[in-house]
């Protein structure tokens, strides 16, 4: 009788978590995974919301890689984009983070580094196109002309050589929000009785208690804060669009999501669209995945 019970409890409790997940599972087939393979779908034809959609097969994904010049200098420019903003807003939030912890003032902190995230990249774009305007009132522009640096400003959103170098500056002023606020709360949630017998086994200084105590304590902390940039430099448009324009200068900041919106909105390609959005998903599934290998714990 006693085993009988424990079952029905325990098929009760499954059935109560099963309740409690399914809103979430309906809502995640319904917005995420249905767009996904609707999207998978669409890129092997011919579709322009007007006309009947016709199954072309892999025509999108030659003319991507064959005959699309514009598409590889949006990959390249996506990839260094990412390689660079997100690795450096990543390191710099987790620093910033780790040498803030102890003040009394973090809360403070934690608001100013967390502000511009919450921002849409439409209004952060337009308040740096002021320091960045490429007059001379612009006040960079402004500053360094005062100082006898330059004769002529600087033509900081129309220069192909820095549209995208200053585009991965705000990026990375505007990425550290998140991972700062995520990393403040793994640092407050690592116990502080690990220090003391790290210290008893002969972990002293902050750097070894960083890397022996901290580090390995906060891998879910770290591997969330990694997700979250990648998705966000993977998926950059609108920063760029509002500084440089669409679309920049000789595509000097084209990006893979700028091509998405570009054929899908512009030129109602949706089925070439669908192939390049595949191509941006399969690339950040692939770094994530990665990301997910080197901060997973192994006994996971």
């Amino acid at each position: 009788m006693n085993a009988v019970t424990k079952k029905r409890k325990g098929m009760s409790s499954r059935g109560l978590a099963i309740l409690f997940f399914l809103p979430f599972f309906i809502l995640f087939c319904l917005f995420v995974l249905a767009p996904v393979v609707q999207s998978i779908f669409y890129s092997f034809t011919n579709y322009d919301l007007l006309n009947r959609m016709d199954f072309v097969g892999f025509n999108n994904y030659k003319q991507l890689f064959l005959n699309d010049e514009i598409f590889l200098l949006a990959l390249k420019n996506t990839m260094i984009f990412a390689c660079i903003a997100g690795p450096v807003s990543y390191i710099m939030s987790f620093v910033m983070a780790w040498v803030l912890n102890d003040l009394k003032g973090r809360t403070v902190f934690a608001l100013a580094f967390y502000a511009p995230s919450i921002t849409s990249g439409t209004a952060m774009g337009v308040i740096w196109l002021y320091f960045f305007s490429s007059d001379s009132y612009g006040l960079i522009n402004n500053a360094l002309m005062k100082l006898g640096l330059i004769s002529s400003p600087i033509l900081w959103s129309q220069d192909v050589k820095l549209i995208l170098p200053v585009c991965i500056f705000i990026q990375i002023w505007m990425g550290m929000g998140t991972g700062f606020l995520v990393f403040m709360a793994g640092l407050q949630n690592v116990n502080p009785e690990l220090y003391e017998a790290g210290a008893i086994d002969g972990i002293k200084g902050r750097f070894a208690e960083l890397f022996y105590i901290t580090l390995p304590q906060m891998k879910p902390q770290l591997l969330f804060g990694a997700i979250n940039t990648i998705a966000g430099s993977f998926g950059v448009f609108d920063i760029i669009s509002s500084f440089a324009g669409f679309p920049t200068s000789n595509y000097a900041a084209h990006t893979l999501v700028a091509h998405v919106y570009d054929y899908a909105f512009v030129r109602y390609e949706m089925g070439y669209a669908a192939a390049v959005s595949v191509v941006l998903f399969l690339i950040t599934f692939l770094f994530g995945k990665l990301v997910m290998f080197m901060l997973s714990s192994k006994d996971e």
